[in-house]
């Protein structure tokens, strides 16, 4: 996680010679010392990215002469780049249906400042979650979808997006397929998580179908949302073994375990800017 007091600089550009010393020498010449440097050059798109986290050293840091007097520098290389300040606390919305071992997670990490988010409402086609939000003393707004109604839920769950100024939509197990117009107004700012096996089981009670398959590897995929279903740029994955004694409903909690784990993680990663989306595909860089 990162420290109180650090400041974060990402950025991406064509791959060319000197971009690591663009940056690293700016904050060197800013009095900021670099406390962690993360950067990948991926020859086959010929695209750099780099992450650094950093301290200034003199009082009084200026940020925004520090990102005018970087802007040129960066132009040169045709870099684009994001200064985050220490210490946000990102404004997100939450969906879910039934289940909740996700958003009871998220909201125990929010509480207790594990994850630093400002959850500003939890949207969900059921009420059966709003004690559960009304405990935290979070806004809880029920939207209930048939197939005929799907349009008007999906422009009320826009409009309370929007109201809520939220910036990241986490995706805590809810149980509908958003409509292509959502996914792309969504897409890149929304984290979606789902079970992962191999092979992959679809329809009703996928464990169950696992069990009866006898598989040795359940996992989860946490991964940003677009128009392909469950087939968004993936952030990150978790795995663990499995043998013939886990019987379903072992698969199951299992399962639900390695599901709020690799959400948390991949919302951690977000936050703390170490996920840069490349075409299809992300570029993480994953910290210790």
């Amino acid at each position: 996680m990162s420290t109180a007091d650090t400041w974060i600089l990402t950025a991406q550009c064509p791959s060319r010679l000197g971009t690591v010393d663009v940056v690293t020498r700016f904050l060197k010449e800013n009095h900021c010392y670099i406390t962690e440097l993360n950067s990948f050059d991926d020859r086959l798109a010929c695209h750099f990215f780099i992450r650094a986290e950093f301290r200034p050293e003199n009082e009084g840091f200026d940020s925004e002469r520090f990102q005018d007097e970087f802007a040129p520098r960066a132009a040169e290389f045709d870099m684009t780049f994001e200064l985050t300040p220490p210490g946000r606390r990102t404004p997100v919305v939450i969906m879910v249906s039934r289940t909740d071992h996700c958003l009871n997670d998220l909201l125990y990490r929010y509480r207790t400042g594990q994850l630093p988010i400002d959850v500003r409402a939890v949207i969900s086609n059921h009420p059966d979650l709003e004690p559960l939000a009304a405990w935290h003393r979070i806004p809880y707004h029920h939207c209930p979808i048939t197939p005929e109604t799907k349009p008007q839920q999906e422009a009320e769950v826009w409009r309370i997006i929007e109201e809520t100024g939220a910036e990241l939509v986490i995706l805590a197990r809810y149980m509908q397929v958003l409509s292509p117009g959502m996914s792309a107004r969504l897409s890149g700012w929304a984290i979606n998580i789902h079970h992962s096996l191999l092979p992959g089981f679809k329809g009703a009670k996928p464990y169950h179908q696992a069990y009866e398959k006898g598989v040795k590897l359940v996992g989860a995929t946490a991964h940003y949302i677009n128009d392909d279903l469950d087939e968004g740029p993936i952030i990150t994955q978790g795995v663990e073994a499995v043998d013939h004694s886990h019987y379903p409903e072992d698969l199951v909690a299992k399962g639900r375990d390695i599901e709020r784990q690799t959400l948390a993680r991949a919302i951690d990663y977000h936050l703390q800017r170490r996920v840069f989306l490349h075409a299809r595909r992300t570029v993480v860089f994953a910290g210790s």
